[in-house]
C-alpha cells in the first residue's frame, strides 16, 4: 500500500534533533521488515555497494511501507536517471556518493527536485504517487519532503566543502570515513590525524551552513560520541553486520567449549 509522502526525519533534522538509522545491504524484504519493526527512524538501502537491483529495491520499499520508518536509498551514482527511478519507486530521499564539487552537488539536488527547482521528470503513474491515486498531492509536496544527502568522501569534496554545503536543497552531509581515509593515503585508518582534521573541517562547514551531519558508526560507543559531537544521522548497524557478528559470536562461543 502506498500513501502520500511524509518525511518526519527531515523535520526532525531541521529541528536539530538526532535520529537513528541503519543500512540495508542484504537486498531482502524480510530483513528490511525486521529492521523497521525494531523502530529505527530511517533505513538506508544501499545500491552503491549493495547487490540489489530495482526489483529488490521495490520489495524492500514495499516492506518498509507498513511501518513509520522512513526509507532512504544510496544510489550507485550521481545520475539523474537513476535518482528519478529510485524516487519514483517511493524512496523519501537519496544519498548521492562521490560528490566532488559545487557543480556536482547542484546536479544532485536538481535531479531530486521537480521543476522549477530541478529537472526530475514528472509522471502520475509511479508507485511514489500512488499509481496516480494521489499524484497531484505528491507533486505538490515532493520537493519539500524528499531529502538530499550528499556523501563527503573525496579530497575534492573537502576542498570545496563550503561551496557544496551552500547549495540550496542539501539536507545532510554524510561523511564516508573509509573512502576519505583512502583518498588521503591512509587506507583503513580513519582515525589518522590528517583524516580527522579533514573531518573536522567538514563538521565546521556543516554547522556554519545549517546542514545536518551524518556518518557511519562501528559500535554504540562510537555512535554515542558522534551524537555528542552534534551528528544527527548515524548508521548504527546494518542487517548484514547483525547477521555476521551475531553468527560469528555464537560460533566462537561454541568453539571455546568444543576445544576443551
Amino acid at each position: 500500500m502506498t500513501r502520500p509522502i511524509q518525511n518526519p526525519v527531515k523535520r526532525a533534522l531541521k529541528a536539530g534533533k538526532p535520529t537513528s538509522g541503519a543500512w540495508l545491504s542484504l537486498c531482502s524484504a524480510l530483513s528490511a521488515e525486521a529492521m523497521a519493526d525494531a523502530g529505527f527512524d530511517w533505513l538506508l538501502i544501499d545500491m552503491e555497494h549493495g547487490h540489489g537491483d530495482y526489483q529488490t529495491l521495490l520489495t524492500q520499499l514495499q516492506a518498509l511501507s507498513a511501518s513509520p520508518t522512513v526509507p532512504f536509498v544510496r544510489v550507485q551514482a550521481n545520475d539523474a536517471a537513476v535518482i528519478k527511478r529510485v524516487l519514483d519507486l517511493g524512496a523519501c530521499g537519496v544519498m548521492v556518493p562521490w560528490v566532488n564539487s559545487r557543480a556536482e552537488c547542484e546536479a544532485a539536488v536538481r535531479a531530486c527536485k521537480y521543476p522549477p527547482q530541478g529537472v526530475r521528470g514528472m509522471a502520475g503513474s509511479p508507485r511514489a504517487a500512488g499509481f496516480g491515486r494521489h499524484a497531484a498531492d505528491y507533486w505538490a509536496r515532493a520537493n519539500d519532503e524528499v531529502m538530499v544527502i550528499i556523501q563527503i568522501e573525496t579530497l575534492g569534496a573537502v576542498a570545496d566543502i563550503d561551496g557544496l554545503l551552500s547549495v540550496p536543497g542539501v539536507d545532510a552531509a554524510f561523511i564516508g570515513p573509509a573512502d576519505l581515509s583512502a583518498a588521503m593515503g591512509h587506507v583503513g585508518d580513519p582515525k589518522h590525524a590528517e583524516v580527522q582534521a579533514a573531518i573536522g573541517r567538514v563538521e565546521t562547514a556543516a554547522r556554519k551552513a545549517g546542514v545536518a551531519l551524518a556518518t557511519i558508526s562501528r559500535a554504540w560507543e562510537d555512535a554515542r560520541d558522534l551524537y555528542a559531537r552534534g551528528y544527527q544521522m548515524v548508521t548504527l548497524c546494518s542487517d548484514a553486520s547483525l547477521v555476521v557478528q551475531g553468527a560469528s559470536a555464537l560460533v566462537k562461543s561454541f568453539a571455546e567449549i568444543a576445544s576443551r
